[in-house]
């Protein structure tokens, strides 16, 4: 491959699996912006999300591929079974676990956060198996060359979805008297308590949504890499963490731009120096990150932070 071939590559390489680290580092951001908890048990349901999905898929008899619009169809169901799936363990783990704890210490909360995390992952293993399982895609294989790269119908579908889905939520928080709701609380709980906004269905609302939208990230990574095992979720879930903190941790365009940039970081340093390394490199910027600028690139937004 050319120059031009490898740098067109890693760039789209890397534009498809920021996409996905966005769309679960929104999750991260909007919990933070809420209640200022670090859900470290969101990249396990994440996780669940994939299978979730690839559970429907099976249960359906696809194995493959689907010609026509049937293809699409299945896809459309699965990335909504693993929403649908994701946003009811979301609202579970913030009633059950959470919930309680809203008075007490963030330690308390935080540590509850690992131990949930620790028991989404082992119990899909109970249920799923710890070797990796095979996710079918059930779109038709279509591909376009590009500067001498490959763009594959799954990659287009990841970034265009990612980006409609983020520019939605981005509205959806803006406009909806929801999110103006979740605006308020980030901004001051008690005061938006006195003026009558019920904190905890905003709380719980934030949970469902950001679950629902790891859960898309999960399906839609299950589809990509075509395997999915019981520990995925942890590093992709860092990584995201690490997208969110990039971008500014709280602020929601910022999570979107952390995804992305982290992706495209990932995918140079794969592409240029070592794929072996990828991981090293998402690591490497969150701590240089939290040294030199711990409030993110486009920095915390009080008012932003839902």
């Amino acid at each position: 491959m050319t120059s031009e071939s490898i740098f067109f590559q890693q760039l789209i390489n890397g534009l498809t699996i920021g996409a996905i680290y966005a769309l679960i580092a929104l999750g991260y951001t909007m919990v933070y912006g809420i209640i200022q908890l670090i859900n470290f048990a969101h990249g396990e349901i994440f996780m669940f999300g994939g299978y979730a999905g690839l559970t429907l898929l099976l249960t359906a008899g696809v194995q493959g591929p689907v010609s026509g619009a049937a293809g699409i169809f299945w896809m459309l169901c699965a990335i909504a079974a693993g929403m649908a799936g994701c946003a009811f363990l979301g609202g579970c783990v913030e009633r059950i676990a959470y919930r309680p704890l809203r008075r007490s210490p963030k330690l308390a909360a935080l540590i509850t956060a690992i131990g949930v995390s620790m028991i989404l992952q082992n119990a899909v293993m109970l249920i799923y198996g710890a070797r990796d399982r095979y996710v079918p895609n059930p779109l038709p294989a279509i591909h376009w060359q590009l500067g001498g790269a490959t763009l594959t119908g799954m990659q287009m579908v990841i970034i265009c979805t990612a980006v409609v889905v983020m520019i939605a939520l981005h509205r959806f928080i803006r406009l909806s008297l929801l999110g103006q709701a979740m605006l308020a609380t980030a901004q001051d709980p008690l005061a938006a308590g006195l003026m009558g906004i019920n904190i905890h269905r905003v709380i719980a609302s934030t949970f469902v949504i950001g679950s629902s939208l790891a859960g898309m990230g999960g399906v839609l990574f299950g589809m990509y890499y075509s395997t999915i095992n019981f520990h995925d979720g942890y590093m992709t879930g860092l990584k995201a963490f690490t997208a969110a903190v990039l971008g500014g941790i709280g602020n929601v365009p910022g999570a979107m731009a952390g995804g992305f940039l982290l992706g495209l970081l990932e995918g140079f340093g794969a592409g240029y120096v070592s794929s072996q390394w990828k991981n090293v490199f998402a690591f490497v910027v969150l701590v240089l990150l939290l040294i030199f600028r711990p409030h993110g690139l486009l920095g915390e937004r009080v008012a932003e932070r839902a």
